[in-house]
C-alpha cells in the first residue's frame, strides 16, 4: 500500500471528517498499524495486535471499526482504489497486449507486498474485487482483439488463474516479489494463443 496521507474514514467516502483532532490522529495510527499488521499476518491478524501496534486500546479501534472485517475492508479500500486507477490507465494505452502484460506483472508485484489486498481480491463476490475483475476483463477483451490473447479467454479464466495463484502464494507464505512476478508471467503465458 502507498504511504499517502489519504486514509479511509469511518465516516464514509465523500463525507467530511468532523471528529476531534485526537480522534483523527488515532484513526490514522490505527489504519497505518493495520496496514503493517495485516501485511505481516494477513487475515489471521487480530484487532488487539493492531491496537497494540497503533498504541491505542482495542476499544478505540472498535469505536471506528465494530468488527475485524470492517477494519480489513478499510485497509483494502485504498489498495482497490489504486488498482482501479492502474487498470483504467492500462485500458487507456493504445497497445492492449503490452498494457495487459505490464499490468498483470505489476499487479502480482503489488499483491506480493499487500497480503490483505491479495486475500480480499480473491473474494469473487466482494464489490471491489468484482469491479477490478470487470476492468481487467475489459483489458483482456481489448488484448483479444489484437490477437495476442486466446480468443476463448474469459473473465473466469482471469479469476481462476490470477486469484488462484495469489491464494496459493499466500497459503505458502511466499513474500518474494520476484516469485510473485514469475507467477504473473505464467498466468500471462497461459492466456497466449
Amino acid at each position: 500500500m502507498s504511504s499517502s496521507n489519504a486514509v479511509p474514514s469511518p465516516t464514509g467516502a465523500g463525507q467530511p471528517d468532523r471528529r476531534r483532532a485526537d480522534a483523527r490522529r488515532n484513526h490514522r495510527r490505527i489504519i497505518m498499524a493495520a496496514h503493517e499488521v495485516f501485511a505481516e499476518h494477513g487475515r489471521q491478524a487480530t484487532v488487539p495486535q493492531v491496537a497494540e501496534r497503533a498504541g491505542v486500546g482495542k476499544a478505540t479501534v472498535y469505536r471506528s471499526y465494530p468488527t475485524k472485517e470492517d477494519l480489513v475492508a478499510a485497509v483494502a479500500l485504498e489498495g482497490f482504489e489504486k488498482l482501479a486507477r492502474r487498470t483504467e490507465a492500462a485500458l487507456a494505452l493504445p497497445d492492449p497486449y503490452p498494457a495487459l502484460s505490464g499490468y498483470v506483472i505489476e499487479l502480482f508485484a503489488c499483491l506480493a507486498e499487500d497480503r490483505i489486498l491479495a486475500d480480499v481480491l480473491s473474494d469473487p463476490v466482494g464489490a471491489d474485487a468484482v469491479r477490478i475483475t470487470e476492468l481487467l476483463t475489459g483489458l483482456l477483451a481489448a488484448a483479444k482483439t489484437s490477437g495476442s490473447v486466446r480468443q476463448d479467454a474469459t473473465s473466469m479464466d482471469i479469476q481462476v488463474l490470477l486469484c488462484g495463484a495469489a491464494v496459493q502464494l499466500i497459503a505458502l507464505g511466499e513474500r518474494d516479489p520476484a516469485v510473485w512476478r514469475r507467477y504473473g508471467t505464467l498466468v500471462l503465458n497461459s492466456l497466449r494463443p
